[in-house]
């Protein structure tokens, strides 16, 4: 299984046709060769979960068989063609799945692997369907972690998405390494304080935690590559 995400920049002018998209891409990406799952998604103006949303940029998570359905897509699709022609900029991240545990919109999406000893560059995604009644406690503590994660050892870039705003959110983030990861998770005081806290309060109605090994990048966002060349060096 190969996994994309692809950020693409549109110019204000054409932010219409980027909500546009948000609607009509469903069908071409159900009956799009060798995918077996996706996931259109906002972004947030930040690297994590954001409640200000940018109206430039949008994204696709998918699923796919093999790198010849990937290619297939990215090369010849509609919508990649779409992106091409209407799209300022894209970033496309391609990776494989090492672990993977919880759930979207009840689909395993990943499957359930469960790598050890993986010691390369590492991309980490994190969603959640947040429950309405959980919403202020969940927005409350987001800063705070924001701000954790972005000057953690290792850490490189991440992007914020989500599905829907407000309540259903994602970030995927790229670390150098997985023990970098398990740093910031577990060893971080305040970040494992407020992990205890989604798990006392229930704030989730749904989840999914997962990491990649990263296999390929191309393209740039706001003129530059957001993982610093890091599968070049």
């Amino acid at each position: 299984m190969f996994v994309s995400l692809t950020i693409v920049r549109y110019r204000k002018l054409f932010v219409p046709f980027a909500l546009l998209a948000m609607a009509i891409h469903r069908l071409p990406l159900l009956i799009q060769k060798g995918c077996t799952f996706y996931k259109l998604l906002g972004s947030g103006k930040n690297g994590t979960f954001d409640l200000q949303p940018d109206w430039q940029q949008w994204g696709l998570l998918a699923c796919w068989e093999t790198k010849e359905d990937f290619d297939r897509f990215y090369n010849h699709s509609f919508i990649a063609n779409w992106w091409k022609v209407l799209g300022h900029e894209g970033y496309t991240i391609l990776c494989q799945p090492l672990q993977s545990h919880g759930k979207w919109d009840g689909k395993e999406p990943f499957g359930n692997p469960d790598t050890q000893n993986y010691t390369g560059p590492v991309a980490v995604l994190t969603r959640a369907t947040i429950r309405i009644s959980r919403l202020k406690n969940f927005w409350s503590h987001v800063d705070e972690v924001a701000g954790i994660m972005s000057s953690a050892p290792g850490y490189i870039t991440s992007f914020g998405v989500g599905e829907a705003p407000f309540y259903r959110q994602a970030t995927f983030s790229i670390w150098e390494s997985v023990d970098d990861v398990k740093n910031f998770a577990y060893k971080s005081r305040e970040h494992a304080e407020v992990i205890k806290l989604t798990r006392s309060e229930n704030w989730y109605s749904e989840e999914l935690f997962a990491r990649f090994r990263l296999i390929a990048s191309f393209g740039s966002l706001n003129g530059q590559d957001p993982l610093n060349n890091l599968l070049n060096k």
